[in-house]
């Protein structure tokens, strides 16, 4: 029976929640342990980074799992400094290195997470706006020059860019020119049939 004290039967059978009493306090088997286990998961976590930047469609879903490691990391690493904090003073501050420099890894771990996902925010915002500015009809002068903004961004060359330009120029005077003829028709129309 774990964590029942037996007084009938001694120090040697007392036992608690962390391990042998006599290891000393919280069990000196107990760190060792789960610090194994988290600084495993610590690699799994690294490792998944790296095909999170290969991750298309499925980096949500693996964002979402690095997360869910990341917070349990930090769950063992809060546990781990308390049963640091019980080791032998000889043993301690070895133990609380090793404890910060796994704090240290995770920290950057998790910063590195934060990034990935505002470049992957950024990036669909991006797409998100390209695809408005493309979907609209430009009408006017000011749309015009947005066109050939966007048209430089894209990589046309200045020759392309004249060419469209002038096209531009010449429509405006075919637009005016079919109106003039159009409304002088609707006038010889009305002068003739009135």
């Amino acid at each position: 029976m774990r964590g029942v004290l037996r007084p009938e039967a001694g120090k040697s059978a007392v036992r608690t929640w962390f391990g042998d009493a006599r290891a000393g306090p919280g069990g000196a088997g107990a760190m060792e342990p789960l610090y194994q286990q988290t600084h495993k998961q610590v690699h799994e976590v690294q490792s998944h980074m790296g095909r999170l930047e290969t991750a298309d469609k499925q980096s949500v879903h693996l964002e979402n799992e690095i997360q869910a490691n990341i917070d349990q990391i930090f769950s063992h690493l809060e546990r781990l400094e308390i049963l640091s904090s019980k080791e032998p003073p000889n043993k301690r501050q070895n133990a609380k290195l090793r404890v910060d420099q796994l704090k240290y890894d995770v920290q950057h771990l998790q910063t590195a997470l934060r990034n990935f996902q505002h470049r992957r925010y950024t990036r669909e915002q991006q797409e998100r706006q390209r695809e408005e500015l493309l979907s609209r009809t430009f009408t006017t002068n000011g749309t015009q020059k947005k066109i050939l903004d966007i048209a430089n961004m894209l990589g046309l060359s200045n020759t392309v860019m004249r060419l469209i330009e002038k096209r531009a120029f010449q429509d405006k005077y075919f637009m005016i020119g079919g109106m003039l003829v159009t409304c002088v028709l609707m006038f010889l129309v009305v002068q003739y049939l009135t």
